[in-house]
């Protein structure tokens, strides 16, 4: 995969990004196509944009690009407390100044991406023809999602077993995709994050974390300095964020001429990028919203007419003029580090955050020796008979009443093939003539070790009579 390295005296990252050219760069972009950059949703990478790379309304009719994040899919970074949406924007504006590309469409997936395009749109205005900002978060964040993220967040990153590992999972899947997700996405979403972040990476969980609850609202003033097309895509049942956010935003994009269009995908949740049919609207309707309101642009290659270091310079003193802090004009302007914003307060909380991440230890991971997960999801066993249902309150789950009745069926079948299968006639002893200790010991055997297959449960038969014992295969599923 195609990298860029961003580096600096306090600042290192590599950030990976694929194309749809035919070898993966950005020298083979086709000049009459308009350029498109996506920027991926929050905890996931440019693995999770096929409903929009694949659509060949936007293969064939857009050059694409993609970035992973700092902290995302493949790229890496050095860990810092400084981490915020406008060292993001520096990220993406370092990125295309490197690869001299042309001036791009931006569409932003989900809450970070969203912030990040606000921001670059801001600081690099000839590097951005339009914006689509799909799901647009609130200012900042209820405390009862901050709750639930602090409570996932650790126990993800400090699971010792796998059943709170999955658990974990399940809740950032409710939280992203909605408590009606399809199980068969459900599982790919927690065997990725396993596989690209366990608990021994959870350096990589936390700053993505604290990029996303110390995210600061743009002020109305920097707000109308965008001057682009606008589009705001919201789904009508997002649970995170609520679509009165969209309008709030286009109301303050004062600076857009004729206003900011907003859309709202009627059905769709969170996360429009995985569900395949919110996907598909949001393609057909930002393609139109190039199509009838953004002027074409040819995309060649050229080199800019000012040096990268000018460029950044420009922008970080446009941000300290914006911010009000002059002494940010004398940082390095190659470094993306250097744009952040974040108060000496919240730089403190998110580097003690990062060091209590990473001063713990656990030897517990979700992988096999081969790399790969143990077992989907959906395939556990074991599970708890009383489980949360979609409204949040616990429910008897059907899977073990059904296995309960299919059970005790195979058992009389089992017991009755046997008794035909001897020479003598067996007669099974009535429930009056077992102990109830003994089948108190026994039933905690199974219960205890579930994993084995054959338990031999001995009965205590009268004297006078001589019976002939079998070995019947009891599974947990049995009892």
């Amino acid at each position: 995969m195609p990298y860029v390295d961003l580096y600096s005296k306090d600042d290192f990252v590599s950030i990976c990004y694929v194309t749809n050219s035919a070898f993966g760069n950005v020298s083979g972009f086709n000049p009459e196509k308009p350029t498109v950059l996506i920027l991926h949703p929050l905890f996931l990478d440019t693995q999770w944009l096929e409903n929009h790379w694949g659509d060949p309304r936007f293969y064939d009719g857009c050059n694409l690009i993609a970035f992973d994040m700092r902290c995302s899919g493949r790229s890496v970074c050095r860990p810092s407390g400084r981490h915020d949406t406008w060292v993001e924007a520096a990220d993406i504006a370092l990125c295309l100044l490197k690869l001299r590309l042309p001036p791009c469409h931006i569409l932003a997936l989900e809450s970070i991406s969203t912030c990040c395009a606000l921001r670059f749109a801001v600081l690099f205005p000839e590097m951005c023809l339009s914006l689509a900002l799909c799901n647009v978060p609130s200012p900042t964040e209820p405390r009862s999602t901050l709750q639930v993220l602090d409570e996932t967040m650790r126990r993800w990153c400090f699971a010792q077993d796998m059943e709170t590992f999955e658990h974990a999972g399940l809740e950032a899947v409710n939280m992203l995709v909605g408590h009606e997700c399809d199980p068969d996405l459900q599982d790919d979403l927690i065997a990725y994050w396993a596989t690209k972040t366990p608990p021994s990476q959870r350096l990589r969980v936390a700053e993505p974390v604290g990029l996303y609850l110390n995210r600061t609202p743009l002020e109305p003033e920097v707000l109308a300095l965008i001057r682009q097309p606008v589009l705001i895509i919201h789904g009508e049942r997002n649970d995170m964020h609520s679509p009165e956010n969209a309008e709030i935003l286009k109301d303050l994009l004062t600076g857009v001429e004729g206003g900011a269009i907003v859309f709202t995908i009627v059905g769709a949740a969170s996360t429009l990028s995985l569900d395949r049919n919110a996907a598909s609207t949001l393609n057909k309707v930002y393609l139109r919203f190039l199509a009838e309101r953004v002027p074409r642009v040819r995309s060649e290659i050229q080199s800019p007419p000012v040096l990268v270091e000018e460029r950044m310079q420009k922008a970080l003193t446009q941000l300290a003029e914006i911010t009000g802090r002059p002494e940010m004009a004398n940082n390095d302007p190659l470094s993306s580090i250097s744009f952040s914003c974040l108060s000496d307060e919240a730089v403190q909380r998110q580097t003690d955050l990062l060091k209590s991440y990473l001063s713990k230890k656990t030897s517990f991971s979700p992988l096999g020796p081969d790399g790969k997960p143990l077992r989907k999801y959906s395939d556990r066993k074991g599970r708890h008979w009383f489980e949360s249902g979609r409204d949040g309150l616990s429910v008897a789950d059907p899977a073990f009443v059904s296995s309960y009745k299919a059970g005790i069926e195979k058992a009389k079948l089992l017991r009755t093939e046997a008794s035909q299968g001897n020479d003598m006639h067996i007669e099974l002893p009535s429930q009056s003539t077992i102990s109830n200790e003994l089948l108190k010991t026994s039933l905690a055997k199974v219960v205890a070790n579930p994993a084995n297959a054959l338990e031999r449960v001995i009965v205590t038969s009268p004297p006078t009579r001589r019976v002939s014992t079998s070995i019947i295969p009891i599974s947990h599923t049995d009892l």
